[in-house]
């Protein structure tokens, strides 16, 4: 799945395949160090898409960041990607704050999803590293409250 992800965004990271025709993506961190976590997302038992969370990469002093996010075009605009944030901010729960940043196209998704989860209640930056522009909403996903 993560290699369709990379695709549909290949416009936006300017990426080329390797010599064996994949994107290549380091997954090892998510399996070997206690702050990263690989999340499935499933629908009836069957593959629907994934989250990876990093905390290591963070806006402010703690938190997390959802550095991934994937739902497979089957299974979007039916709640699918609604539900997946939910039940992996839940399991990230005893985690503290839980920063968020996407393309600017995929803002609105993020703003709404929050938005829905805290209240309205969060912070919103925006981040410019220099390669893309990113909307940041932070929040506290214990508490539904909004965090810097």
């Amino acid at each position: 799945m993560l290699e369709l992800y990379q695709y549909e965004l290949s416009d936006l990271w300017l990426q080329d395949l390797d010599a064996r025709g994949e994107y290549g993506y380091p997954l090892g961190r998510y399996w070997s160090r206690d702050d990263c976590h690989p999340f499935i997302v499933t629908v009836n038992g069957q593959l629907a898409g994934f989250a990876l969370v990093d905390a290591a990469l963070r806006v402010g002093s703690s938190g997390h960041w959802m550095d991934q996010f994937f739902v497979l075009k089957k299974y979007r605009r039916a709640g699918v990607g609604r539900a997946g944030p939910v039940g992996v901010r839940g399991a990230a729960r005893p985690m503290g704050g839980w920063p968020n940043a996407r393309q600017p196209r995929r803002a609105s998704f993020w703003r709404k999803v929050i938005g829905e989860y805290t209240g309205g209640r969060f912070v919103e930056h925006e981040l410019d590293p220099g390669s893309w522009l990113a909307s940041v909403q932070c929040f506290s996903s214990s508490t539904g409250i909004a965090s810097s």
